[in-house]
C-alpha cells in the first residue's frame, strides 16, 4: 500500500492491524494504527480511509465483515477456555460492536481478568441488516446463548449474558 500512514508502520504493527481487519474488528485496527504511528498520529478518518484499502488489498469485501457460515464449536471454546494461564470463574456473552456492525463476544472471564478473555466474536452481518428490516430478532443472540451456555456447562462454570434484548439499538417509531 502506498500511503504514508501505513508506510510509517513496523512490519509487526503492519501485520497486527491485517489481523484485526481478518477478524473484522475495525475499531482494534485503527487503534493499532493510531497507537504504533509516530507524532502527529493521524486522526480516525485518516486511520478508516487506510484500513479501507488495506481491506481490499486483503482481498475483504471492503463492504464489512462476511458472516460466520459455521456456528461456534462449544467444544473447541472450552478447550481454549481450558488452556488459558488462569481457571475460568464463568462464561460471559456481551454485545459489542465496531464501524461494521454488532456482534456477540463470547468471553472467559478469571480472577485476573474481569474482563474476560474473548473465546469467539459472533456476527451474523454489518448493520445494513437494521436499515433493511432484518433485525431483530439477532441471531447472534441466539447462538451467543446455546454455545456459551454449552460451554459453561463444560467447564462447570456459570453463564450469563450481559444483555440479552438486543445490543441496546434506540426505540424507533
Amino acid at each position: 500500500m502506498d500511503d504514508p500512514i501505513w508506510q510509517a508502520l513496523s512490519t509487526d504493527s503492519r501485520r497486527a492491524v491485517d489481523e484485526h481487519l481478518t477478524a473484522s474488528r475495525q475499531v482494534y485496527a485503527i487503534k493499532a494504527i493510531r497507537d504504533a504511528s509516530p507524532d502527529p498520529v493521524p486522526g480516525i478518518p485518516a486511520c478508516m480511509d487506510v484500513i479501507t484499502v488495506r481491506r481490499v488489498e486483503l482481498g475483504l469485501d471492503g463492504r464489512g465483515p462476511t458472516p460466520r457460515a459455521d456456528p461456534a464449536d462449544p467444544a473447541g471454546l472450552a478447550a481454549k477456555a481450558e488452556a488459558l494461564p488462569e481457571r475460568v470463574e464463568s462464561i460471559r456473552a456481551e454485545w459489542d460492536g465496531d464501524t461494521f456492525g454488532w456482534c456477540v463476544d463470547l468471553r472467559a472471564v478469571t480472577a485476573g481478568h474481569p474482563g474476560g478473555y474473548v473465546l469467539a466474536t459472533i456476527r451474523h452481518g454489518g448493520d445494513i441488516r437494521i436499515f433493511n428490516g432484518e433485525v431483530p430478532p439477532w441471531p447472534e443472540e441466539a447462538e451467543a446463548e446455546s454455545v456459551g451456555r454449552e460451554v459453561a456447562a463444560r467447564l462447570g462454570v456459570p453463564f450469563h449474558f450481559a444483555r440479552e434484548d438486543g445490543p441496546g439499538l434506540p426505540a424507533t417509531g
